[in-house]
């Protein structure tokens, strides 16, 4: 499958505003995720190495796609997994059920040993525990990575003011910024609070045209409120677009909200990238229906 740029008509002729599918990618190997593990799967491979080891929550986009990748690339697979409580809840979790299914293993780690999860130390330890592997880091963020999503952007979307994206590990929009073009700003929402990133992309970016919306969080990463959840419906039953609550969802609101205030200047040419992400979905209605709020009503 490839990514394209679907037009979203909006009520305010004086901008043009597009979306970039890259859920369309591949079913689990979604998005971003494409893009970020395509040359890492291409050095494991070169390096020999026969396991993929990375680190992931529980309805982590990033441990299902790299259980995919490793299915469908003849690698096992070994998902380190943030959260004790979670070890005999698999079944009750549909993004760990799906990776299992993919052959992926688990080892379920307290959240204060998986904040050593970039020590040395404790990386030996995993060595020594389950032989040679090849190291992704949470949310699969490394120079190869950013090599991969440096493909984002293409010819065609050279005519765009503003290129706009979901922020988790500060990945993606460095690739964007890499090969975004003069003259083109590059914003990026932060799915979480905390102004860490910041620096975490200047490490990996080449230019300076670009700024993060620190106001879309809605509460922090995973966070949503019924007010997000209403809008992804109504932007599905309006574009038929499904969008995930953990990034891309909140990404849209943001740029929507900033229409509606005039943040951008007149007849700005907006592009929206679609991170993938949508296996999240069903796992948030889960913890919807228990909470007995409102759920997600989108076809994926």
């Amino acid at each position: 499958m490839e990514s394209y740029n679907q037009k979203i008509q909006i009520e305010h002729p004086n901008y043009t505003l597009f979306i970039k599918r890259e859920d369309e990618l591949h079913p689990y190997i979604s998005g971003n995720k494409f893009r970020k593990l395509k040359y890492n799967i291409l050095q494991a491979k070169k390096e020999n190495k026969e396991t993929l080891l990375t680190f992931g929550g529980a309805f982590s986009n990033h441990i299902l796609a790299v259980a995919a990748a490793g299915k469908e690339h003849g690698f096992n697979t070994i998902g380190i997994i943030r959260g004790e409580e979670l070890c005999d809840k698999i079944a009750d979790n549909p993004t760990l059920k799906k990776a299992q299914d993919f052959g992926m293993v688990f080892e379920f780690v307290s959240r204060e040993n998986y904040r050593d999860k970039s020590n040395p130390q404790f990386i030996n330890r995993l060595g020594e525990q389950y032989g040679d592997f090849y190291l992704l880091p949470e949310g699969g963020t490394n120079e190869l990575a950013i090599q991969g999503c440096e493909e984002i952007l293409t010819e065609d979307d050279t005519e765009f003011d503003f290129i706009c994206c979901a922020v988790g590990t500060g990945g993606t929009i460095s690739g964007i910024i890499n090969c975004s073009k003069p003259g083109q700003q590059v914003l990026g929402f932060p799915a979480l609070k905390g102004d860490f990133l910041t620096e975490d992309i200047r490490n990996f970016a080449k230019n300076s045209n670009w700024n993060l919306v620190t106001d879309y969080h809605f509460g922090g990463y995973g966070k949503v409120t019924e007010e997000l959840i209403i809008f992804i419906n109504d932007f599905f039953l309006k574009y038929n677009i499904p969008l995930d609550p953990i990034y891309t969802g909140k990404m849209v609101f943001g740029v929507l909200d900033l229409i509606e205030k005039k943040w951008f200047p007149e007849h700005s040419k907006i592009l929206l990238i679609h991170t993938g992400g949508l296996q999240a979905v069903t796992g948030m209605n889960n913890v919807l229906r228990q909470k007995n709020q409102i759920e997600i009503n989108i076809n994926v």
